[in-house]
């Protein structure tokens, strides 16, 4: 009896606290900061890349590189990508030494075993635009710009992301969120920040990079308006983070036709094997 009784306690027990857990989960509210209100989620961005059988537009990868080169590579670094891993955008190898030519690498003088700079080499990695974190900090209001090289998949959203904070700075001062809500003046950015809804906490230390059309000039005609280089250069940071992703999809269908074919096989060997079995049964 004393033992049926335990068992019933230590069920109500039990029910009590799982009653109590899902109140709260169905109570819980993440707390209204001026964060949380005026933050913004990525813009809606389409590229070829997408889907099960996307592709990469290399013409647009190009472009993308070029606004990187051009912009972000005064800040940002690409430390995982190697000058020879730009032939898979369509470049010649002509082309891809003339590129890497045009960085300044470290490099260690021969005669004197001091580092020195020189001219990169096909197989060399982009290198940083900065010696170091404390460098790199006092060129950019006491931040360190991130290295670019997974940004895509670093982020969520990916190049939403990127291509979101790219396009969305906007004046502090005149700006509502979606609820007609105008940002608190504690809210502001500082003399060294920018006002932008899409990064977590509204403001950051980086400057629009983007600062109007014709800032770069397409070698292919295409009209380099702000929106259009944002969205290049989202393309080219999405190969960046995984330049096989065509391949991994091209590998992916068969191995599922595999894997399917496989099952129904498995199926149809075991109702073969079993069949006089279940027959005697």
């Amino acid at each position: 009896m004393a033992r049926i009784l335990s068992i019933l306690v230590g069920l109500f027990f039990t029910m009590a606290l799982a009653w109590s857990l899902l109140v709260g989960l169905f109570n819980f509210e993440l707390p209204h900061t001026v964060e949380h209100d005026f933050y913004k989620h990525p813009k809606e961005l389409a590229l070829s890349s997408d889907g099960a059988f996307g592709k990469f537009d290399r013409q647009q990868l190009q472009r993308g590189f070029q606004v990187y080169k051009e912009v972000c590579s005064a800040c940002h670094s690409l430390r995982l990508l190697a000058f020879r891993d730009l032939a898979a955008l369509g470049y010649n190898e002509a082309e891809v030494k003339a590129i890497a030519k045009g960085f300044q690498v470290p490099g260690i003088d021969p005669a004197t075993g001091e580092v020195n700079s020189r001219p990169g080499i096909a197989t060399d990695y982009f290198p940083k635009p900065f010696a170091n974190d404390i460098a790199a900090r006092a060129a950019n209001n006491n931040a360190i710009p991130p290295d670019l090289s997974l940004m895509a998949k670093a982020r969520h959203d990916g190049a939403a992301y990127v291509y979101s904070l790219l396009t969305g700075y906007a004046d502090a001062a005149t700006y509502k969120n979606a609820e007609g809500k105008a940002l608190p003046k504690a809210n502001y950015p500082t003399a060294t920040t920018h006002y932008n809804p899409y990064f977590a906490n509204l403001n950051l230390a980086m400057a629009p990079p983007l600062t109007g059309e014709g800032q770069v000039s397409y070698g292919d005609g295409t009209k380099a308006t702000v929106d259009q280089m944002a969205k290049d250069v989202s393309a080219f940071l999405v190969w960046t983070a995984e330049p096989k992703l065509e391949k991994r999809k091209q590998t992916g269908w068969p191995v599922l036709g595999f894997l399917l074919f496989a099952t129904i096989l498995g199926f149809l060997a075991f109702k073969n094997v079993w069949a006089d079995k279940k027959k005697k049964a």
